[in-house]
């Protein structure tokens, strides 16, 4: 299994509906609104890193109001 980090940065406003878009895909465990640089940190587990990518860049990516994500996989 590989557990990946996604941090999300939105558009204004858009926090909530984000949250609630990125949490409605498959691998995704949860999401969270934070406060700091980042607006929402998603996590994920999948059985690729190739999976992690298609969330991250395809899927998360391609959701109107993100503005930018930085993936992270957990090496334990």
């Amino acid at each position: 299994m590989v557990t990946a980090f996604v941090m999300v940065k939105a558009n204004t406003g858009e926090a909530d509906r984000l949250r609630d878009s990125i949490e409605g895909i498959d691998g995704v465990e949860a999401a969270h609104i934070v406060a700091g640089d980042v607006d929402i940190i998603a996590k994920a587990r999948v059985d690729t890193p190739g999976e992690v990518k298609e969330i991250a860049a395809s899927q998360i990516q391609g959701i109107r109001g993100v503005e930018d994500t930085q993936t992270y996989i957990a090496m334990d």
